[in-house]
């Protein structure tokens, strides 16, 4: 099980990357791979709904990102799948919290004061 760096991960991205609707068949059984990642690279989030929530087709056609979602929001195991050799590249965890400041507490709204 690969836990993929921030730059490895986005080397895999392309632009734009298309949607591929989630009820769509994927391209292989990526579960096994998901059930071995180890415990501590979810970094305490709990995936075990094992809700897969978006799925992006990079442009290039080699790699498809699928997002599972943890219980905390804006919070992803990111699987790259290598469509060319069928099987996992590795996973990352994407924390858009993190990433982008979503965790942070909205203002107070002016009429509350």
């Amino acid at each position: 099980m690969r836990l993929l760096t921030a730059d490895e991960f986005k080397a895999t991205h392309g632009s734009p990357p298309a949607p591929v609707d989630v009820d769509e068949r994927p391209p292989f059984d990526f579960w096994p791979y998901f059930d071995a990642i180890p415990h501590d690279h979810f970094a305490g989030h709990d995936f075990s709904r094992e809700e897969v929530t978006n799925v992006w087709q990079m442009p290039n056609g080699a790699y498809q990102h699928v997002l599972i979602a943890s219980e905390t929001p804006n919070v992803f195991m990111v699987l790259v799948l290598n469509l060319g050799a069928a099987s996992v590249l590795g996973h990352h965890l994407l924390d858009l919290n993190e990433l982008y400041g979503l965790s942070q507490s909205p203002s107070t709204p002016l009429d509350e004061h």
